[in-house]
């Protein structure tokens, strides 16, 4: 399956895999028009929908690239030297498309560029309004962190996972502590401004490999590589991060922190239970630090 990338040419290993142009072809069949509309169907993502459009064209017309400047800034093939720009109007509001070309367009081909163009535009939407939703229904709107559905899918691969013995799974439960009377005395946007910088702060202190959660209200999980005793890194530096960061330590929001990991064929309810009690030892030891659960 061919797929688009974003910000970057195509590879330069797939150059060439699409069927040149031949001069000969009927270009105005409705087959050929039927089979693209089809392709382009056949996907909900937006990149391999845009991919297929790409490979189309360099199947009928002298086009060796294309580059569509969308909010996702999608590129197809090798896009550079001669191009013509043009603007597509389909998706609810004007788009710029460049296209680069292996010689110029006849008037024909253009024609019949315009027709393709005008296939293109519907089942790129309707991948791309799919893919929104899709965001929308995995992921918290204000943090942009994974939400509880999100993380309930996600928790449930990594103990699979772990129970194949790939490797320790560990659960981070985080609350702010403070966070309740500053956003009573404060407000809500104070509110909501503390919990989208706690949550860039989890995401600067995670690795590539862990991810972090807002499941409701101030509280947050994150599902990390590792035992419980190698979290101790982790949790200090969150720890630490919030005493000197300018926002929290104004108004003296901190966190607490409790810690799991899996064991045997542990289920993701269990796990949350124990990471959750550990979270409960820490507040109870003062807030503003962590403790590992002991099971």
């Amino acid at each position: 399956m061919d797929y688009a990338i974003a910000s970057q040419p195509y590879p330069e290993q797939n150059w060439g895999k699409s069927a040149p142009y031949t001069a000969g072809k009927d270009h105005n069949s409705d087959n050929n028009l039927m089979e693209i509309l089809q392709q382009m169907h056949s996907s909900l993502e937006p990149r391999t929908v845009f991919a297929s459009y790409g490979k189309s064209l360099g199947q009928l017309l002298p086009i060796q690239g294309v580059q569509l400047n969308h909010q996702l800034k999608l590129n197809w093939g090798r896009c550079h030297g001669l191009n013509q720009q043009r603007v597509i109007s389909g998706f609810g509001e004007p788009y710029s498309i460049k296209y680069y070309l292996s010689s110029p367009l006849t008037p024909d081909q253009l024609i019949q560029l315009n027709e393709i163009e005008k296939l293109f535009c519907q089942p790129f939407l309707n991948a791309t309004k799919y893919s929104q939703m899709s965001n929308q229904a995995m992921f918290d709107a204000l943090t942009g962190l994974g939400n509880r559905y999100y993380y309930r899918q996600s928790i449930k691969s990594a103990l699979a996972r772990a129970n194949r013995n790939q490797g320790d799974i560990s659960l981070v439960v985080l609350d702010l502590d403070n966070f309740k009377s500053v956003n009573d005395q404060h407000g809500h946007k104070l509110g909501d401004t503390i919990l989208s910088s706690f949550a860039e702060l989890i995401n600067d202190a995670i690795r590539n490999t862990d991810q972090a959660f807002r499941i409701g209200g101030d509280e947050f999980i994150i599902i990390a590589q590792g035992n419980a005793l190698e979290m101790t890194p982790l949790c200090q530096r969150i720890i630490n991060t919030m005493e000197s960061h300018p926002l929290m330590s104004t108004f003296q929001v901190k966190c607490s922190l409790g810690v799991a990991s899996s064991s045997g064929a542990q289920t993701q309810d269990k796990l949350y239970e124990s990471a959750d009690m550990a979270l409960y030892e820490a507040k109870d030891a003062g807030r503003n630090c962590f403790r590992i659960c002991n099971d």
